[in-house]
């Protein structure tokens, strides 16, 4: 089968950040699949484009055995809201042009954010005398999201257009992927799409490279972090994150040197933060900056615990942050800043960590202390963890359950595989 995925965020090797379909497309390349990926120029974390883009339009590369399309990015997009918004509309133009020069595929994949690979997507579709099926895939739930943070007015025209592309996609589209039970309540709520047209491939971890470890190896000692308990957040600093409730738990454990705040990643926050607890003179939050994708599983299993923290709005209820699952991958219990369905999975059907109420710093602080206090309790949480992802959220099962929808709506495989796939929603 010939896939193509539109993902402006499919990673560039070595480049730290969500790996899903990185991932997938490398099993179904193994599984003699032809696998093709339209993605952006733009280093997502950094805002950056690599040099080697510069200037150009399409650059044509291979990742492994993968064809991947990087379709020109503006430079702006690191640099404002405005900005973005324009780095969204030169994306969308240039992965459509890519979308018109790829080979004709079997089935199309369109994810989001950002909501305008939709358009690519489609077009990709349609564009041959024989269009083929495509399926849009949601990530987060867009612009919902940007509306809740305050990003975007619910009443703007941007938005209304915005609801309205949303909606179309929805309903063009074979088969709506959602990652979280909550989304798929959302679409069904709203009417975009209802009954088998919804499937559920979430997040998961790749059990294999994110599998325990040591804690005591290079990476703890490339840091000085001793004995110290360490739970480290990696993910973005962005302004979704509240990362500062990370700042006010650690001025809250001033008494306890022995515990210490690890923060891996980047963002447009980043250096605000840095600068913040410079200035309140801790000595128990430390940021690393963006770390190799390779290097990650090292850095989560010198760790003691991981953290997942997001802002306390209702939309982030319905979202498994990706972060998690590489946590619990590695036997290392959770602390949840996040409130509604993350927090049933981890803290209810995995047992796997402790809830701290978003932006509640005392919250965070608390459960920190209960982590480094009871060490064996620690341990069960995180190879309860373990266990739940193995069972539940391997990336070659959640491959193989996608390829299934695939097969189905392309006609290669008769339908009754896609109930298999929607049963746990």
């Amino acid at each position: 089968m010939n896939i193509l995925v539109v993902h402006q965020y499919y990673l560039m090797p070595g480049q730290p950040g969500g790996s899903r379909f990185n991932e997938m497309a490398r099993l179904w390349s193994s599984q003699g699949h032809r696998v093709t990926v339209i993605a952006g120029t733009v280093d997502h974390g950094a805002g950056k484009a690599p040099e080697r883009y510069r200037g150009r339009w399409i650059t044509k590369e291979s990742d492994g055995e993968v064809t991947v399309y990087r379709c020109y990015v503006p430079g702006t997009y690191g640099t404002s809201f405005a900005g973005r918004m324009w780095g969204f509309l030169g994306f969308t133009l240039s992965a459509s042009t890519a979308a018109i020069r790829v080979d004709r595929p079997d089935v199309v994949i369109a994810t989001s954010p950002p909501l305008v690979a939709a358009i690519p997507g489609w077009i990709a579709a349609r564009v041959s005398l024989r269009p083929v099926p495509w399926v849009f895939e949601i990530r987060d739930l867009w612009p919902e999201s940007a509306v809740t943070t305050g990003v975007l007015r619910a009443s703007s025209p941007l938005t209304k257009a915005l609801y309205a592309l949303e909606k179309w996609a929805c309903r063009s589209a074979q088969r709506v992927n959602v990652l979280t039970p909550a989304f798929r309540r959302d679409i069904e709520r709203r009417g975009l799409a209802v009954g088998n047209k919804i499937v559920f491939v979430p997040n998961g971890a790749d059990t294999e490279a994110f599998s325990p470890q040591s804690r005591d190896h290079a990476a703890r000692q490339q840091f000085g972090w001793g004995d110290r308990f360490v739970a480290m957040y990696a993910g973005a600093h962005g302004f979704a994150n509240a990362l500062t409730q990370l700042i006010d738990a650690a001025e809250l454990l001033r008494d306890r040197p022995d515990i210490l705040i690890a923060c891996l990643g980047d963002g447009p926050e980043r250096k605000k933060l840095e600068a913040e607890a410079a200035r309140r003179g801790l000595e128990n939050i430390r940021f690393y900056g963006p770390q190799a994708k390779a290097s990650m599983p090292l850095m989560v299993n010198a760790c003691d615990a991981g953290i997942a923290a997001l802002r306390n709005i209702p939309t982030f209820r319905t979202v498994y942050p990706n972060k998690v699952f590489d946590y619990m991958a590695c036997a290392k219990p959770v602390l949840l800043a996040i409130d509604g369905v993350a927090r049933e999975l981890v803290c209810g059907d995995a047992d796997a960590g402790l809830f701290a109420e978003p932006e509640n710093a005392k919250a965070i602080a608390d459960a920190l202390r209960i982590f480094a206090d009871h060490p064996q309790e620690c341990k069960r949480m995180g190879l309860n963890g373990r266990r739940w992802v193995q069972a539940n959220a391997g990336r070659e099962a959640l491959a193989s359950r996608y390829l299934r929808i695939l097969e189905e709506v392309t006609g290669l495989e008769p339908a009754a595989s896609v109930a298999a796939t929607t049963e746990h929603t």
